[in-house]
């Protein structure tokens, strides 16, 4: 600005300036067009060369100062530009970084309500904020946190199953889920002790068990047994003399508990017998798993209906059904203990909850069946089963209907084991095909099987912690089905956030199922999972769950 301002000075102030060299008198300033005083001179040739010069020059001079004053109009529009420009950049700089700043925040905010960050996937959980490895932590401990036992009172034969839980399962109940969650933690007390000494001697019957209850409350009465119809060669136990329990016929299976608690009577509003089964673990009881052939079901009365004669899955009613060389069969045992409590308890109000997981589910069936009829004053019989196959034909489930035997059958979608025996097929597929004309060769062929009982369906993918592509054993493990359960709100809702049962296990068991974003914070906070994990007494106490 200083420099224009000193040009704009001299063109406007041009008549000051003295002329530098005084021979030139006899011309004009060519910087002055307006002076047009002449010195005087005595020649008249002279007078008009010295005319034709002065109006050359003052043209030349207007055109020099013309030329003059565009440049300077130009210089100075162009330095004004560029200083309007210098000025405005900072000022169209913080806006272009104001503008970036608040469309990355537009952009936060929408990526934060992204429906890819919510269920699903459940993204949002797993970007772990403070809160959330807070509960992470907590669910890794084994810190006793129950959630209160409600008082079931007089709607203690509705969640027993009286009405078929209808309005209890979708959305699900919270006393429901929490009694459900408990029955099958007394399954696990089964597997525990099983695996805790699973060989038995075929010489001599086998000595009192031991069985930790889950549930204070209730104590054991009764040790139960399977037998299979079936043996190996002797020459396995030569070859392989090792396997040991794995060739026994007969081995330990579960046990029957009664609720021995005033206060958890009162809560509960009768007292409860639990039968417990664990699943499969022998090499005997997974060939009988395998003789998949429907049989007729062995009855004193004629039981054929609309739909025939009931019939079971052979290798389940040979478990159920046989002897061992020192112990009784399973149906025997059960029945015995059942009338020997209803007479011990006669007068009181009583439930009969049979529980179990795999192949305890299938023999659950069968013993719910018989119990029914042991007696004219049977107590209201439940069943509760986690991944069971099924068992029977239509036959057969319509005579469990029949005899008022409820079932709630607890299935995973990914539980292949659910779906088998008979066509390895959805229950919609096979509903279809068995009211086709192909309905009758299936049943020609043993191959008519039906689930019986009301259904709970919970999913792995619902859970944030478990991979969606979890395996089939992890799909059908029973410590899965407890996580599942204990976080399943409804068909339509994600895995509830407030869920209390315990991961330690569940990493523990299936650590290549959950998610390495979970094991690797596990990892960080410190937890020694293969310590908290450890089935001991402690952890066979009741489960946080609602």
């Amino acid at each position: 600005m200083l420099q224009v301002s000193s040009v704009m000075a001299v063109h406007n102030n041009l008549h000051m300036f003295p002329a530098r060299r005084m021979s030139f008198r006899c011309q004009s300033s060519p910087l002055n067009p307006a002076s047009t005083k002449l010195p005087p001179s005595n020649s008249s040739s002279s007078s008009q060369s010295k005319t034709l010069n002065l109006v050359t020059s003052t043209e030349a001079t207007r055109l020099h100062l013309s030329n003059l004053d565009k440049l300077l109009q130009t210089t100075t529009s162009t330095q004004l530009n560029q200083q309007d420009l210098q000025q405005q950049q900072p000022q169209t700089e913080t806006i272009r970084k104001e503008s970036i700043s608040e469309k990355k925040s537009k952009n936060d905010i929408i990526e934060g309500l992204s429906l890819a960050r919510l269920w699903p996937e459940m993204k949002a959980t797993e970007e772990m904020s403070p809160r959330h490895l807070n509960r992470l932590q907590r669910l890794l401990s084994k810190t006793a946190e129950y959630s209160p036992r409600n008082v079931l009172g007089s709607r203690w034969m509705e969640y027993h199953g009286s009405n078929d839980w209808k309005g209890l399962l979708d959305p699900l109940d919270e006393n429901l889920r929490r009694e459900v969650v408990r029955y099958g933690e007394f399954v696990q007390a089964a597997y525990h002790s099983f695996h805790s000494n699973p060989a038995m001697s075929a010489e001599e019957p086998p000595l009192p068990r031991r069985v930790v209850s889950p549930d204070r409350s209730y104590k054991v009465t009764k040790s139960l047994y399977a037998t299979s119809s079936v043996g190996l060669p002797k020459w396995v136990d030569d070859v392989a003399p090792d396997l040991g329990w794995m060739t026994q016929r007969s081995s330990w299976i579960g046990y029957v508990a009664v609720c021995d608690d005033r206060r958890e009577i009162a809560r509960m509003g009768r007292r409860d017998i639990v039968i417990s089964l664990r699943g499969t673990a022998t090499c005997l009881e997974w060939a009988e798993n395998m003789r998949a052939q429907l049989t007729d079901m062995p009855t004193t009365t004629d039981s054929t209906s609309a739909h025939g004669k009931p019939k079971v899955e052979c290798g389940f009613l040979s478990l159920y059904k046989t002897r061992g060389a020192h112990v009784p069969s399973l149906a025997e045992s059960v029945i015995e203990e059942v009338k020997r409590l209803m007479e011990v308890y006669k007068g009181e109000t009583l439930s009969i909850t049979v529980t179990g997981h795999s192949l305890g589910a299938a023999l659950a069936l069968l013993v719910a069946d018989e119990i029914s009829t042991c007696g004219a004053d049977v107590p209201p019989v439940a069943v509760i089963s986690f991944g069971g196959p099924r068992v029977g034909n239509k036959a057969f489930a319509a005579r469990l209907a029949a005899q008022n035997v409820k079932v709630l059958r607890v299935v995973n979608s990914q539980d292949v084991i659910t779906r088998v025996p008979g066509m390895f097929v959805s229950e919609e597929v096979e509903q279809k095909l068995k009211s086709s004309k192909v309905g009758g060769m299936m049943e020609k062929i043993g191959l008519g099987y039906t689930h019986v009982g009301v259904e709970l369906r919970v999913n792995t993918k619902m859970s944030p912690y478990l991979k969606p592509d979890a395996d089939m054993a992890c799909c059908h493990d029973l410590e899965a089905y407890l996580h599942l359960v204990d976080g399943y709100l409804a068909s339509n809702c994600p895995f509830r956030a407030n869920a209390k049962r315990s991961l330690a296990r569940l990493m523990k068991d299936q650590t290549a199922n959950v998610k390495k974003l979970y094991t690797s914070k596990a990892k960080a906070l410190d937890v020694n999972l293969s310590r908290q994990g450890s089935f001991s007494m402690s952890s066979c106490l009741p489960s946080p769950s609602s």
